[in-house]
């Protein structure tokens, strides 16, 4: 079975738990004998193509006539629109960034024959523009390439799986990962969430990452059930640990946010109670790690509760640091107030570190030791906590069972029903 995958991003180039998620994914299809060409809007030449073929978007030369474009466009002008749409930035640099900039769009009539589009890959103020790029030499690749279905992840490549689909004709699978509700709550971004929508409705298969986000997409975007299948994640193995345990440059015990510190992820209830538990408890250090559009005031938060001495702002950590974060640390906490899954608290646990989730997540459906707690309640955050670095026996326990229990959520079983979902589609 031969597979054209469409993502946003691929490790070491990423920016949160979506380009982990395809790297596994990938790896985990390559064991049952499915083959992957992963496009991208724009490769590095650093990824790992072990396991499949990666195509970099601006590496394509656009080869369709001024009729064909123009119908193209006619099929998707849904995505016409002039956003500004840039995720995990805060306000200012949104605001700067909009001042500075002109919107410009794709002229249809003009002739594109032999021509190569650039992309950035990242997250810009020009990200609509290149969403409509890509989806556009999507149907040069469908056009070209052999495959039995197509794979789009999160609403980024939604668009790029429609145009491939009305090009091919082959069966589209979309991979929900996350949705606007998640990322914005109520105040979504209708731009957003009408692609979302466009590509569930195109879609001839619905994969989930949680019952959680299974039932959004039932309820607020009237999807039919019969085509949405939740698949959960599962977490990246290694061999023991390539770093070994890394040399603390501070004697207390350390608890741990790494994600990014948007509203989604609750970093205003992980500062809270860390406030609450240096009330009772000195010998412990407090690590955010991460970047995000609520940074600035986390930074603020802190210094009024007068705990700065005791709070660490990392910045995004990537590549090598993640497991190295970990291993410095004493408790992980994923406080998120919508989490579709979370793969992060799987790698902690991975590593020997106990963890405590919010109920409001999606990894919280399938693990049984890990601490569960409202993102909310900030008390009974504070308490776990508290407990966990208190009482050794506790840790120990969930160290223990963490371990095991992590240890059959591997990347090749969720390869393995995404396979009889696809056989499901063709």
């Amino acid at each position: 079975m031969r597979v054209l995958m469409f993502g946003w991003e691929f490790p070491p180039h990423i920016t949160g738990g979506l380009g982990t998620a395809c790297f596994g994914l990938t790896k985990g299809l390559a064991r049952h004998k499915v083959s992957v060409v992963f496009v991208v809007p724009k490769a590095f030449g650093d990824e790992d193509k072990s396991a499949l073929r990666l195509v970099s978007a601006e590496d394509i030369e656009v080869g369709l006539t001024d009729i064909e474009l123009k119908e193209f466009w006619e099929r998707v002008s849904y995505i016409e629109v002039g956003s500004n749409l840039i995720p995990y930035l805060d306000p200012e640099v949104f605001q700067r960034l909009i001042s500075q900039s002109i919107p410009v769009g794709i002229d249809i009539k003009e002739s594109t024959y032999g021509r190569k589009f650039k992309f950035s890959g990242a997250y810009g103020k020009d990200l609509m523009q290149e969403v409509l790029r890509y989806s556009y030499i999507a149907a040069t690749i469908a056009a070209k390439e052999q495959f039995d279905v197509i794979h789009a992840h999160d609403w980024l490549t939604y668009p790029a799986g429609i145009s491939a689909k009305l090009t091919s004709g082959k069966p589209l699978v979309i991979h929900v990962h996350a949705t606007e509700f998640d990322r914005s709550g109520e105040n979504v971004n209708q731009v957003v969430y009408d692609i979302e929508r466009k590509g569930m409705e195109m879609a001839d298969k619905v994969i989930t990452v949680s019952n959680l986000t299974r039932n959004i997409v039932i309820t607020r975007y009237g999807i039919d059930p019969n085509k949405v299948v939740t698949v959960h994640n599962a977490v990246e193995f290694r061999n023991g640990n390539p770093l070994g345990q890394a040399n603390k440059t501070v004697p207390e015990k350390v608890v741990t946010f790494l994600g990014r510190v948007t509203f989604q992820k609750g970093p205003d209830y992980f500062v809270e109670a860390a406030n609450k538990v240096l009330k009772k408890y000195s010998n412990v250090r407090f690590v955010m790690a991460g970047s995000g559009d609520m940074l600035n005031r986390m930074i603020r938060r802190v210094a009024e509760l007068g705990i700065s001495d005791k709070f660490h702002f990392t910045g995004f950590l990537k590549g090598s640091d993640v497991p190295r974060m970990f291993s410095m640390s004493d408790v992980y906490v994923m406080p998120s107030v919508s989490e579709p899954f979370g793969i992060s608290p799987l790698e902690a646990m991975k590593s020997n570190v106990p963890v405590i989730i919010s109920k409001q997540s999606g990894v919280a459906e399938i693990l049984k030791h890990g601490i569960k707690i409202d993102f909310w309640d900030v008390d009974a955050m504070a308490d776990a906590i508290y407990g966990l670095l208190n009482y050794q026996s506790l840790s120990n326990f969930f160290i223990k069972h963490g371990q095991e229990e992590v240890d059959s959520l591997k990347w090749e079983n969720a390869a393995f029903e995404v396979k009889e979902i696809y056989k499901a589609s063709i």
